[in-house]
């Protein structure tokens, strides 16, 4: 008996379009963390102003995410690790930068 894993469909959206992406359905919260990541770079790239046309833009962050891979593989940090340390700074940011808010 085979034990293929479920697949699913996601929705995501990155640079404003909308994608329906399958996936196993134990990689959902790993892709919709991608799509984020990538979403990110992709509008990095976009506010710098120097590229233009999505294309061009999804290229530019693509060779941005690799050389940031290749770097961090020399550092004996792993990608997923690096994803997940990532995450955990963006969020405790986000809940220090919550509560100025609340003080202004």
């Amino acid at each position: 008996m085979s034990t293929t894993p479920k697949n699913i469909s996601l929705d995501v959206s990155i640079l404003g379009r909308e994608y329906r992406v399958a996936c196993p359905e134990a990689e959902r919260e790993r892709l919709l963390q991608s799509a984020t990541f990538l979403d990110r770079k992709m509008r990095e790239v976009k506010e710098g102003g120097k590229v233009s046309g999505v294309e061009r833009i999804a290229v530019m962050a693509a060779l941005n995410i690799a050389h940031d891979y290749i770097s961090t593989r020399g550092a004996g940090v792993e990608p997923g690790e690096l994803i997940a340390r990532l995450t955990k700074m963006t969020d405790a940011l986000d809940r220090a930068l919550e509560s100025q808010d609340n003080l202004l």
